[in-house]
């Protein structure tokens, strides 16, 4: 699904609108879209989007949360790019059922994917 195109571009998106949005490469190839995103609940900051991709018809898709730092929205392409590859995606940091409070998971997760980290911005 892309973001529809809007002939007068502002800098605010709907979170309806993020989810679901395509996610591309630096080469042009749809590598996944966004399931959802992960939201910094004391500084309202997105810290991660959560990319799903592979599988058939939402069956066996997999989904890795990449810091929203890594993302960057492309009007032509109505989708975000990524400088990530599926193989980088695969050798993201393993994650528990409670990563989202593992601050040594999300150090090493912005490590692997080069971004800064969201909680010092």
């Amino acid at each position: 699904m892309s973001i529809a195109q809007n002939p007068t571009p502002h800098p605010m998106i709907s979170t309806t609108d993020v989810n679901g949005a395509d996610v591309y490469d630096y080469d042009g190839a749809h590598i996944g879209d966004i399931d959802h995103l992960m939201i910094d609940k004391k500084t309202g900051r997105i810290a991660y989007a959560v990319i799903g991709f592979g599988g058939f018809l939402g069956l066996g898709e997999e989904h890795y949360p990449v810091p929203w730092q890594s993302l960057q929205y492309d009007p032509s392409k109505g989708g975000y790019l990524v400088n990530v590859t599926k193989e980088q995606l695969e050798s993201a940091p393993p994650r528990r059922e409670n990563w989202a409070g593992d601050r040594s998971w999300e150090e090493k997760t912005h490590t692997h994917f080069g971004a800064p980290y969201y909680w010092m911005i």
